[in-house]
């Protein structure tokens, strides 16, 4: 088989080192790819958000399956434009992408699914922000409609701060805090049946303890000991399959991967947001307990076939990914600083721990930070304290300068294993 991949972070490493160890991948190509995905495939130069430049290059690679990882060629309907050019691509439609595209339109589907979420508002006025905001009270969550690359939420105490982002938005909605802990759980369908991963957590702001801005992912963990063990098909019964089957209800049927942004809430599961694609960086520790082959699932996914898929084989073991991030992200990151110490985890840490890029790039025979999450040490252990300490010792090797990463990534979820 020769796969396609779409993006260049590390969710995109992540699958591609998948890919990678498929007996059944001949062939692997990245586009546009980075300097660690570089060691794994072919890279090609493409304009993702161009439907008709990633049909025709996954037609003169004479691909058997495209994978797009990013959101944004997803809600642009690069699927679709390649599906129309023959190729399978794993990926949803650009109908089926709005769940991520639009905060409202995902509210909606909820709804009419049943799905349990938190109550909402969509304001396009001062006027209903500020009924909103007055509606629920502190602490405010305020959610831009559209893509905002995981940076369009604002949750906050201060009504002021809440009331700016809101403004600023254009289109919002305003909902309920939701208590209690939060879990990524990722599953693979092709419309209509729906293969659950394991679940996640994932760490959103920049500082240890929880503290600084929010980012895209400071880092990640799988399993999750403190988790009840019908969680997933809990919320399999009761959040993924009626979205898939209320999407295909609408004609829009929703193929590729929803990953479902989840709140363990004193009164039960409720879904804070959905998304199109596997999530960064929960993709990076997922992916490394899984012990069935990749390229097979996601191809019958692309077919419509799933259902001729035996249950998903998993690893025993646990997995940590600490995110190491540029002088002043997320702010205005800088770039263009060396890294060093990636031979050094090659050679002293492998195969347990492992570098993957986010945002790097090559520069004569350096490897230089081209991003604000520069790259994801991933670990596996035999529990969460082993994995952990493999990642930091890793993570210890790396050198970039200015750089910052949190040391508690896992850290409360081991002591309780």
């Amino acid at each position: 088989m020769k796969v396609l991949v779409i993006g260049g972070g590390a969710r995109e490493h992540a699958l591609c080192r998948a890919l990678s160890l498929d007996p059944d991948v001949s062939a692997l190509h990245c586009a546009p790819g980075n300097a660690g995905i570089a060691d794994v495939a072919e890279l090609h130069t493409v304009d993702a958000l161009d439907g008709g430049a990633v049909a025709a290059l996954a037609r003169s690679l004479e691909a058997d399956l495209v994978v797009v990882g990013p959101e944004a060629p997803l809600v642009a309907g690069v699927a679709d434009a390649v599906r129309a050019a023959g190729v399978p691509c794993f990926g949803p439609s650009r109908e089926a992408a709005r769940l991520e595209g639009s905060k409202a339109f995902a509210k909606e589907v909820m709804a009419a699914a049943n799905v349990p979420t938190a109550r909402s508002y969509v304001c396009t006025t001062p006027g209903e922000v500020d009924e909103a905001l007055d509606a629920f009270g502190a602490p405010y969550v305020v959610k831009d409609d559209g893509l905002a690359a995981g940076k369009g939420v604002v949750v906050t105490a201060d009504l002021e701060q809440a009331r700016e982002h809101a403004l600023a938005c254009g289109r919002v909605v305003i909902e309920e805090y939701l208590d209690g802990p939060e879990v990524s759980l990722f599953a693979i369908t092709d419309g209509e049946t729906v293969l659950p991963l394991q679940p996640a957590q994932d760490f959103k702001r920049a500082l240890d303890d929880d503290e600084g801005p929010n980012t895209g992912g400071m880092g990640a963990y799988s399993p999750l000991p403190w988790a009840d063990p019908k969680l997933v098909d809990e919320v399999m019964e009761s959040v993924l399959q009626p979205t898939v089957d209320e999407l295909r209800r609408r004609g829009t049927p929703f193929s590729g991967l929803l990953y479902a942004g989840l709140a363990i809430t004193s009164r039960g599961v409720r879904v804070i947001e959905f998304n199109a694609r596997f999530g960064d960086p929960e993709t990076q520790v997922v992916l490394a307990r899984l012990k069935t082959p990749l390229a097979g699932v996601l191809l019958h996914a692309a077919r419509g076939t799933l259902a001729d898929e035996p249950p998903l084989n998993w690893h025993g073991d646990s997995a940590v990914t600490v995110v190491i991030a540029s002088h002043n992200y997320p702010a205005t990151p800088r770039t263009g600083d060396p890294i060093g110490g990636l031979d050094e985890v090659a050679a002293q840490d492998a195969p347990h721990a492992y570098v993957l890029h986010a945002g790097t790039r090559r520069e004569g025979d350096a490897i230089v930070s081209a991003g604000g999450r520069v790259l994801s040490v991933t670990a596996t252990g035999e529990d969460l304290t082993e994995a952990r300490d493999r990642a930091y010792a890793a993570v210890d090797r790396i050198r970039l300068d200015g750089s910052h990463h949190r040391r508690d990534i896992a850290a409360k979820a081991a002591s309780h294993a």
